[in-house]
């Protein structure tokens, strides 16, 4: 099967399984959001993935992960929350393609999927570090990190 074929036919089964996931996380934003809110971002974030793949072109998963950035962040949201999303669809994503792709293809499918997940991932961080480097956040204050620590 095509990947684009694949991708379509998929859609609805890697929605449920992401948007479970983020469910099963905890995710205080998430959980206030509502399911339906976070199912819509989450169709919202496929559909560029896909699109992404079919164009080969990454301008677009650019802008959209910088606005998420921007737009989590001033609305509170811990960097982790903010990569929850693309870490759930990713996994949802891998998941169907390891099932439903030929082994001749799946190098390709797989390569495909995490050039355009990866850079948005990385796209997205690097927004968020960049305004919280601006402002304390304390989900970035890694003084903990070296507590105790004697020179």
């Amino acid at each position: 099967m095509e990947l684009d074929a694949l991708l379509d036919k998929a859609k609805t089964d890697v929605i449920d399984e992401a948007s479970d996931a983020i469910g099963r996380s905890r995710s205080t934003h998430y959980e206030k959001a509502g399911e339906e809110f976070t199912r819509q971002r989450l169709t919202a974030l496929y559909e560029l993935v896909v699109t992404a793949i079919q164009s080969k072109d990454l301008t677009p998963v650019s802008t959209f992960a910088e606005s998420v950035a921007s737009e989590r962040f001033d609305a509170g949201f811990d960097i982790a929350e903010v990569q929850l999303a693309f870490n759930s669809l990713e996994g949802a994503m891998w998941r169907r393609l390891i099932a439903d792709v030929s082994t001749p293809e799946l190098a390709e499918a797989i390569g495909l999927l995490s050039t355009v997940l990866g850079f948005g991932k990385d796209t997205m961080a690097r927004a968020y570090v960049s305004l919280a480097s601006r402002k304390h956040v304390p989900s970035l204050d890694l003084t903990a990190l070296f507590s105790g620590v004697e020179s």
